[in-house]
C-alpha cells in the first residue's frame, strides 16, 4: 500500500484531518486506481471540512473508478447538491436509487434538492412518501413543511413544522422554520413567542438566539435587540456570533461601538467571510473620525476576501458600494452583469442596492431593466403585505378636511426636510390636515424635526416599529393621500406602501425612480422631469405646473456668504468641481469630465467630498484624469462633509454627474453663484438637474450628449464675464424663479392634491 495512505491513517487517528486529506489526495493523484476505501475516507473528511467543490471533483473520480458503488454515488450526489449542480445531482442519485430501490438515503437527498430548487410539488411528493414510510422522523415532516411553504401553502406547512418539534423538542431547524412561517403568516410578536418556546426547549442554541435578535430588528425594536444580546454577553462573551449580532443591532445609532463588536467577532472567528464583509460595510458607513481612513480600511478589508466568497447578493451589494466609492470600477463590473446583479439584489429583497445601480445604466435597455428590477422587488413586497393586511377603521374620519400624510425618516436636519418645509410653512389649513411619520433611529434633539412637528397636525415619530405596524398607524389616522419621501434610503420604510395604508399614495423627492410597488398611485414630477416614455415609470405622473421642488429657507439662507469675485478672476484659471456623491460616478462620466479639464488650458478640478481623504479614491480618480492628459496637480480634493457650502467659493463651474444627475447639489451650487453643466437623459434620475436648471433660467447649460457636454463646459469656461455675472446675480435669479417662490409652490402643490383627490374619488363614486 502507498505509504501516504498509511501516513494518512496515522494522521486521522491523531485528529489531524486536514493533513490526512492532503496525504490521500497526493496518493490518489499519483495513483487514481488506489483503494476505494481511500476515496470513501477522503470524501467523508472533505464533507466534514465543508470543502464541497473539492468533494465534487474527487467524488466524480471515485465514481469513475466504481460506477456501481452505492455509497460513492450517494456521496457524489450530496456534493453536487452543495455546489448547486442540481440537475447533475438528481441524475447521480437516480443511479444510486436504481442500485438499491429500497434505500431511503438517496430519496431524502433527492427530496432536499427539490426543495433547494423551489420545486415544491416534486419535493412534496417525495417527502409525503417518506413521512408515510417513517412517520416519526422529524426531519421528514420539516422537509414536507418546506415543500408546502415553497408552494405558499402556509397553514399546512406550519402544521408540519409543529409536528417536527413535537417529535423532537430540541429540533432547532424545525423551530427556526416554525418561527419563520409565523413571522410570514402572522406578526413579529407570534414569531418571537415561538422562539421563546424554542429557546426554552433548546437552551443556549446560538441559532435560536440569533433568530430572536433578527426578528427584533425586523420589528424595528433595535434597542430591545441590543438589550437581549447584552443580557447574553456575560455568559457568551467568547462567542463570535453574539458580537456580530450586537453590532448589527446598534449600528444605526452607535456606529463606533458597533465597529468594536464587529472587530471582536473577527478576532474570535477570523475565517468568517460574513464577519469581515460586515465590518467592511460598517467602516464604509462610519462618519466619525477619519472618514477617508475608514473608507480605505473598508476597501482593504474587502480586497482581503476571495473573489469566490463574494457571490451572495448581500456580499455583492457591500462590495459594489465600497468599490464604486473608491473608484475601482473594473472590480465592481467583475462582480456581475447589470441585469444579473440587479435582479439578484431585487429578488433577495435588497431594494437599497438599486439606488446605486442607477448610475450604471448605459443604454435604453438598461433603463427598462431597472424598471423590471424594481418590479421584481415590489411584487415580493406586495405578496408579503397581502398575507397580513392592515385593518381599516370602520367609522369615517371626524373631519371633512383632506388628511395629507408625509412619510420619511429624513424630516430632520436633512435635505429632504429642507425641500419639504415650504409645504409645512405655507400649509393650506382651510382644506388640509397634515400628518408626518418618521422612523429615524437617532435622538430627538434635532431642531429641524422639532420645528416641523410644531407646524403640522400630527408628527408620529416611531423609531421602534415594524413595517406592518407603521402601515396600521397610518391607516388608523385615516390618511386620504400619503407621500413617501425616502424610497429605500437609510431608515425609511418603503415596504409600508405595499400595505396601501392611505386611500391614495405617491412618491416624491427622496428616490429618483419608481419604487416598484403598484400600490403607489403617483410619482410627483414637473414638465421637465416627466419622462417622454411612459414605460420608464410604474406609477402615474403627478405633474406640478412648474417645478417639483422649491428651495426651503433652512437649506438656502442668505447667511451662506458668496465671495463676489469669481475664482477665475482671483486665480487666473478656471476651476471646475463637484460635490456629488461618488455612487453617481462612472469611468465613462469621469473620462468626459477629464476631457473638459484637458480642453481648458491651466484649469483645475476640485472634488468636494469626504472621499477626498481616501488614498484609494484619490489614486483611482487621478489615474482617469491622467489618461486624458490632466496632470495630478490639476486635480484637488477637499475632504469635507456637511460644511461644504463655503467651498463653492473656490469653484467657477460645477460639472454634473450622468446618467444619474445631481439634485440637491445642483441647487446648492446655484445658490452659491456656481452654474452647473448637465447632461439630461430619458429616465427621471437623468432629468433632475434638467428641471432645476430650466426653472432657474439656465436651460442652455443642459445638453443631451457627451460631446455637447464638453463643448458647453469649454464654452462657458471661456466666458469669464458670464461666470462673474452669475457669481453675483444667480442667487437673486433663483429667488425670482419658480424654485424660489415657495408660497406659490405650496399653493400649486395643495391645489394639485385637492383636484387629484376630487377627480379620483369622484370617479369612484360615479362608478
Amino acid at each position: 500500500m502507498d505509504e501516504r495512505f498509511v501516513a494518512a491513517d496515522a494522521a486521522l487517528k491523531a485528529g489531524r484531518s486536514g493533513e490526512a486529506v492532503d496525504l490521500i489526495i497526493a496518493g490518489l493523484t499519483d495513483n487514481p486506481d488506489g483503494p476505494l476505501q481511500a476515496y470513501r475516507i477522503l470524501l467523508r473528511k472533505l464533507w466534514e471540512l465543508s470543502r464541497y467543490e473539492e468533494g465534487a471533483l474527487w467524488a466524480a473520480k471515485a465514481v469513475e473508478q466504481a460506477p456501481k458503488d452505492f455509497e460513492l454515488l450517494n456521496l457524489y450526489g450530496v456534493f453536487l447538491r452543495r455546489t448547486a449542480q442540481y440537475a447533475e445531482a438528481l441524475q447521480v442519485l437516480d443511479r444510486a436509487i436504481r442500485l438499491r430501490p429500497k434505500e431511503i438515503t438517496p430519496l431524502v437527498n433527492k427530496a432536499n434538492i427539490y426543495n433547494d430548487m423551489r420545486n415544491g410539488p416534486a419535493a412534496e411528493a417525495l417527502f409525503s412518501k417518506l413521512v408515510r414510510l417513517q412517520p416519526r422522523v422529524p426531519e421528514y415532516h420539516r422537509g414536507l413543511g418546506r415543500a408546502l411553504w415553497n408552494q405558499k401553502k402556509l397553514g399546512p406547512a406550519a402544521l408540519r413544522f409543529r409536528q417536527s418539534v413535537a417529535l423532537k423538542k430540541d429540533y432547532v431547524d424545525g423551530w427556526l422554520d416554525l418561527s419563520g412561517i409565523d413571522n410570514e403568516m402572522r406578526t413579529h410578536a407570534d414569531a418571537l413567542a415561538t422562539l421563546d418556546r424554542a429557546i426554552e426547549s433548546a437552551p443556549g442554541e446560538s441559532r435560536l438566539l440569533m433568530a430572536k435578535a433578527t426578528i427584533l430588528r425586523q420589528a424595528g425594536r433595535l434597542r430591545d435587540a441590543e438589550q437581549f444580546l447584552l443580557s447574553l454577553l456575560p455568559q457568551a462573551d467568547g462567542q463570535a456570533w453574539l458580537h456580530h449580532q450586537l453590532a448589527r443591532s446598534i449600528a444605526d445609532f452607535d456606529r463606533p461601538r458597533a465597529n468594536v463588536h464587529y472587530r471582536r467577532a473577527i478576532e474570535l472567528d477570523p475565517d468568517s467571510v460574513e464577519y469581515r464583509l460586515a465590518l467592511a460595510e460598517s467602516l464604509e458607513r462610519t462618519r466619525q473620525g477619519s472618514e477617508g481612513g475608514h473608507i480605505d480600511e473598508a476597501y482593504k478589508t474587502l480586497l482581503g476576501a476571495r473573489a469566490s466568497d463574494v457571490v451572495d447578493p448581500v456580499y455583492t451589494k457591500i462590495a459594489t458600494e465600497i468599490l464604486i466609492r473608491v473608484g475601482d470600477y473594473a472590480a465592481a463590473d467583475a462582480l456581475g452583469s447589470f441585469a444579473d446583479i440587479g435582479r439578484a439584489w431585487a429578488t433577495s429583497g435588497r431594494h437599497t442596492a438599486l439606488l446605486k445601480h442607477l448610475a450604471r445604466a448605459r443604454s435604453y435597455e438598461d433603463r427598462l431593466e431597472l424598471v423590471h428590477q424594481h418590479r421584481l422587488w415590489g411584487d415580493q413586497a406586495l405578496d408579503r403585505a397581502k398575507r397580513n393586511p392592515v385593518v381599516r377603521p370602520a367609522s369615517p374620519k371626524p373631519t371633512s378636511k383632506i388628511r395629507l400624510g408625509f412619510m420619511s425618516s429624513d424630516l430632520r436636519n436633512h435635505p429632504v426636510a429642507y425641500f419639504c418645509l415650504p409645504l409645512f410653512e405655507h400649509a393650506d389649513r382651510e382644506r388640509f390636515e397634515i400628518y408626518c411619520y418618521s422612523f429615524y433611529q437617532g435622538d430627538n434633539a434635532d431642531r429641524t424635526q422639532a420645528h416641523i412637528a410644531s407646524l403640522v397636525d400630527g408628527f408620529r415619530w416611531r423609531p421602534d416599529i415594524s413595517d406592518r405596524e407603521a402601515a396600521q398607524l397610518i391607516a388608523d389616522d385615516q390618511i386620504d393621500m400619503l407621500f413617501e419621501l425616502g424610497g429605500s434610503t437609510h431608515m425609511n420604510k418603503i415596504d409600508v406602501m405595499a400595505y396601501k395604508p392611505a386611500r391614495l399614495s405617491a412618491s416624491w423627492l427622496g428616490y429618483p425612480h419608481s419604487a416598484g410597488l403598484t400600490t403607489i398611485d403617483y410619482l410627483m414630477v414637473d414638465p421637465y422631469l416627466n419622462p417622454d416614455h411612459a414605460e420608464l415609470m410604474i406609477e402615474q405622473p403627478l405633474i406640478m405646473p412648474k417645478t417639483w421642488i422649491a428651495l426651503g429657507r433652512l437649506a438656502f439662507p442668505d447667511s451662506h456668504v458668496i465671495n463676489p469675485e469669481a475664482p477665475v478672476r482671483r486665480n487666473g484659471f478656471i476651476t471646475f468641481g463637484t460635490a456629488n456623491n461618488p455612487y453617481k460616478y462612472s469611468p465613462e462620466m469621469l473620462a468626459v469630465w477629464a476631457q473638459v479639464v484637458a480642453a481648458v488650458p491651466g484649469s483645475r478640478f476640485l472634488f468636494v467630498r469626504p472621499e477626498g481623504g481616501s488614498e484609494a479614491f484619490r489614486t483611482n480618480l487621478c489615474a482617469i484624469f491622467a489618461a486624458a492628459g490632466v496632470a495630478e496637480d490639476r486635480v484637488t480634493f477637499n475632504a469635507v462633509r456637511g460644511a461644504h457650502m463655503p467651498v463653492y467659493n473656490e469653484i467657477d463651474i460645477a460639472l454634473d454627474t450622468f446618467p444619474q444627475t445631481g439634485g440637491t447639489t445642483t441647487c446648492e451650487a446655484a445658490w452659491m453663484g456656481v452654474p452647473t453643466v448637465s447632461q439630461m437623459g430619458e429616465a427621471i434620475f437623468e432629468r433632475l438637474s434638467y428641471s432645476i436648471l430650466n426653472n432657474a433660467g439656465l436651460g442652455d447649460l443642459c445638453v443631451s450628449t457627451p460631446e455637447d457636454f464638453v463643448a458647453t463646459a469649454v464654452r462657458l469656461a471661456g466666458d469669464h464675464d458670464r461666470i462673474q455675472a452669475l457669481r453675483t446675480g444667480l442667487r437673486d435669479q433663483l429667488k425670482a424663479s419658480p424654485l424660489g417662490q415657495t408660497e406659490q409652490f405650496a399653493k400649486d402643490f395643495y391645489d394639485l392634491i385637492a383636484s387629484t383627490l376630487d377627480s379620483r374619488l369622484g370617479a369612484r363614486k360615479s362608478a
